[in-house]
């Protein structure tokens, strides 16, 4: 039995791939089929892909057995993982389509040491697929499968894809029968630091510290989809997006054993190419839609974007009208891979400066934004892409909170923004309003954990105990920070994390790579007149992941907390919200009340 080719889209378990490597003696009579059987797909960490069938009685052995007998890998000290967890032995969390990244536990290989392929008649053999698989079932994806419908029977034609030549990652435009782009491709082993980077940035292993050391190398592809699924009712625009397992041999390999092309397996984010006038930053933006801004905007708040520059920000024209420079305009939001980092760092909003976001939110969008439920986000990601970090998952929780809150107080977009983005003082990077609100609420966790370990041995003890609570408790509130109008002159907590010489290294090279690719200290947005991103040092135009630069700060993390800890800590910062939100309400009001006086005594 064969794979149907006949089918572009394949998102159903293909033939069995291995029925000689593994087989038990073929003499015995054939056992009942176990049901239970799912499609996955195991990524190495040099990018290449194995898609196989599952049967309940396997486990992550026979997994990588699998994988070296196809791809000529070695599995010796290493490990299979799934987002946060490591399967050891039993691989019954795993779910249908789902992606696994096989990593050796010691690495050995310098980022010179050439990425060896496997032949694409191995591939061929053990890895009977279409050409294109979608990784899920989602009733969401049912444009994205049109459109690898048109990808693939434009593959089937001939038609070769052709590169992206803009950003640090590969990039690959795929067409349809009549040449025309139908969709954008980002393989995950082609990101910035990865180890098939097309563009020179290599170093790194997917898993490892990446762009932003809060996103790790090989799963920003996720993230985009991540995006489009949460923007529901399709309210920012974002284009359909899938993760896909696809096979073609226009992918780079960083290997100059082998010169000849050959069919390539990937994991990849798969999106719709979207026909466009210009970009943000090619015109000014006061003729953008209010309601866009803030729907582009709404969604930036609740995934943290960490690069929400002009240059993704799609403009298309709607109509023109005679005697104006441009009519309407629509706003598409692209290139979400930036989004929901591990830890709280630094986000960078493009609009919030624009005067869109200071105007309030309307009717419909406080509706929307009153409907949001980030748990109910939580489990649907979870189910859509089980390998998304729990790290993540509370950024997600904890930005839509404070969206929600925010908004039900009358913040405008530009304020939220405001209160989410750091300050630089004196040279030193200062936490955010947010990440204030944030390092109060851990200190009241631990506050909290203390009193329920420490038992007091006399009833006079716990008395005194109570008194110096009391005391500490005053001292607290009468120097606590003043929302929004003063930042908490802590630089950084004790409790947190000290960072290893490993992490001092991973964000050396994102911010050389970004200063040398025109991304300055403005947040992320690009500087024109930057032609060339390959590293002009070096010789093999690889550059090095191992230059010692003082590291960005991380004030506050969430993904060292149990869930007992979580939720403690969720209560706290929930209350701390309320209560800033108030005081923020009473200043203001004062303000504009002093404001009427001194105008109506006017002479």
């Amino acid at each position: 039995m064969s794979a149907d080719f006949s089918s572009p889209v394949q998102t159903q378990m293909a033939v069995p791939l291995f029925q000689t490597s593994l087989e038990v003696n073929p003499n015995r009579k054939p056992k009942s089929k176990p049901t239970g059987r799912r499609r996955v797909f195991v990524q190495t960490e040099s990018g290449f892909v194995l898609g196989m069938d599952l049967d309940r009685i396997d486990n992550a052995h026979t997994v990588k057995r699998r994988l070296q007998i196809a791809l000529n890998v070695p599995i010796d000290e290493s490990s299979l993982t799934f987002g946060d967890t490591v399967l050891n032995h039993d691989l019954s969390s795993i779910r249908n389509d789902s992606p696994l990244l096989l990593t050796r536990n010691v690495l050995h290989r310098s980022a010179s040491t050439p990425c060896l392929s496997p032949t694409s008649r191995e591939i061929q053999h053990r890895d009977r697929s279409g050409p294109v698989e979608i990784l899920g079932h989602s009733s969401c994806f049912v444009r994205t499968k049109q459109l690898v419908d048109e990808v693939v029977k434009g593959m089937m034609s001939g038609v070769d894809p052709s590169p992206a030549h803009g950003g640090l990652g590969g990039g690959y435009y795929f067409k349809n029968i009549k040449g025309e782009n139908v969709a954008i491709v980002k393989p995950t082993d082609e990101e910035p630091f990865a180890p098939n980077n097309p563009k020179g940035f290599v170093g790194k292993a997917l898993g490892q510290p990446g762009l932003k050391r809060s996103v790790r190398v090989g799963e920003t592809g996720y993230r985009e989809v991540v995006a489009y699924l949460l923007d529901y009712d399709h309210f920012a625009n974002v284009p359909p997006t899938a993760l896909v397992k696809i096979t073609h041999s226009v992918f780079n390999v960083n290997n100059k054993i082998q010169r000849k092309k050959k069919l390539i397996s990937k994991i990849a984010s798969f999106q719709q190419f979207v026909h466009h006038d210009f970009d943000a930053s090619d015109h000014g933006t006061s003729s953008f839609p209010v309601s866009a801004v803030h729907r582009i905007g709404i969604l930036d708040v609740r995934i943290f974007n960490t690069d929400r520059h002009a240059g993704n920000l799609l403009v298309r024209k709607v109509k023109n009208d005679d005697g104006k420079r441009f009519g309407e305009v629509e706003l598409i939001p692209i290139d979400h891979g930036l989004c929901l980092p591990e830890n709280l760092e630094d986000p960078y909003f493009e609009w919030i400066h624009w005067p869109q976001a200071s105007i309030p939110f309307s009717d419909d969008e406080l509706e929307y934004i009153e409907k949001l439920d980030p748990y109910r986000d939580s489990e649907m990601l979870k189910t859509e892409l089980p390998m998304i970090r729990e790290a993540s998952l509370r950024v997600l929780i904890l930005c839509t909170v404070f969206l929600k809150e925010a908004a039900s107080y009358g913040l405008c977009l530009a304020e939220i923004g405001e209160m989410m983005s750091r300050e630089f003082k004196r040279g030193e990077e200062e936490p955010s309003e947010l990440e204030v609100l944030c390092m109060d609420a851990r200190r009241l966790v631990a506050e909290k954990e203390a009193e329920m370990t420490v038992l007091p041995p006399k009833a006079e003890a716990e008395e005194d105990g109570f008194q110096f609570d009391i005391d500490y408790d005053d001292k607290l509130s009468n120097d606590s920070f003043v929302f929004g109008f003063g930042r908490n002159p802590l630089s950084r907590l004790e409790e947190e994390y000290e960072e290893s010489e490993e992490e001092i290294e991973d964000d050396v090279l994102s911010k050389l790579l970004m200063n040398k690719c025109g991304f300055g200290g403005d947040g992320g947005k690009p500087k024109t007149g930057n032609s060339g991103c390959v590293g002009a040092n070096s010789s093999s135009g690889y550059r090095s992941a191992n230059e010692p630069l003082p590291a960005g700060a991380c004030f506050v993390k969430l993904g060292d907390m149990n869930e007992e800890q979580w939720g403690m800590f969720l209560e706290c910062f929930e209350d701390l919200v309320v209560k800033a939100f108030c005081k923020r309400k009473t200043i203001a009001m004062g303000q504009k009340q002093r404001q009427r006086l001194g105008t109506s005594c006017q002479f």
